[in-house]
This record gives structure tokens, C-alpha cells and sequence, in this order.
């Protein structure tokens, strides 16, 4: 799905966020959207580091 959006959907995506959540908000989301984007990826490299030591110590 994320695939297809392109640069002009990436720009109308951006321009309706700015109208509705207004230029003061708009960094505070960011910032928001990217530390949970940063604790999902360090919470997956904790759990497939886990899964390599189990299997490693099963073998």
C-alpha cells in the first residue's frame, strides 16, 4: 500500500496535516511519531536477538 503513494501524495498528506494539526503542532508530532517509530525498531532487534540466542543455545 505505502508503495504506491509517491511524492505528490507524500505533499497532499503533508498539506492536509498542516491544515488540520496547524504549524505549531506539526514538529511536536514528528518527534512523537519518530521516537515511537525508534522504540518499535529497538523492541524488534531485542526480540530477534533473543530468538538467535534461543535457538543458538537449543542447538
Amino acid at each position: 500500500m505505502l508503495q504506491n503513494i509517491g511524492i505528490p501524495g507524500l505533499i497532499l498528506i503533508l498539506i492536509i496535516a498542516l491544515i488540520v494539526f496547524g504549524p505549531s503542532k506539526l514538529p511536536e508530532i514528528g518527534r512523537a511519531f519518530g521516537n515511537t517509530l525508534r522504540e518499535f525498531k529497538n523492541s524488534t532487534k531485542d526480540l530477534m536477538s533473543e530468538e538467535k540466542e534461543d535457538s543458538n543455545t537449543s542447538k
